[in-house]
């Protein structure tokens, strides 16, 4: 079974940073685009970030634009996001999905294909 294994989600004031980061121990991500999400409560799961695994091409919410990088080591088969100058309203629960396809922005989520459990961020005084 595949699967995706998120880390390193937390609390953290505004103006803070974090990494996410997203491994996979039974496939190789090389292979595939790698999309971030993000869940508030109570409202729907929306795209953040992708990465083409075809040319390293990366896609970002107009929201996180500027703020967020997301970036692949194909050696340590991870995926990582960089969380930069956080806002409470990016509070949510961060997922990471795989998905067989070459992206061209960001990629709604019915179009992935595996998905980690999630990690909690936290932005708050």
């Amino acid at each position: 079974q595949l699967q995706l294994v998120e880390s390193g989600g937390g609390l953290v004031q505004p103006g803070g940073s974090l990494r996410l980061s997203c491994a996979a121990s039974t496939f190789t991500l090389d292979y595939y685009a790698i999309g971030w999400f993000r869940q508030a409560p109570g409202k729907e799961r929306e795209g953040v970030s992708c990465i083409s695994s075809r040319d390293g091409s990366t896609y970002y919410a107009d929201s996180v634009k500027g703020r967020f990088t997301i970036s692949r080591d194909n050696a340590k088969n991870t995926v990582y996001l960089q969380l930069n100058s956080l806002k409470p309203e990016d509070t949510a629960v961060y997922y990471c999905a795989a998905g067989d396809f070459t992206p061209v922005g960001i990629v709604p989520l019915y179009e992935y294909d595996y998905w980690g459990q999630g990690t909690q961020v936290t932005v708050s005084s």
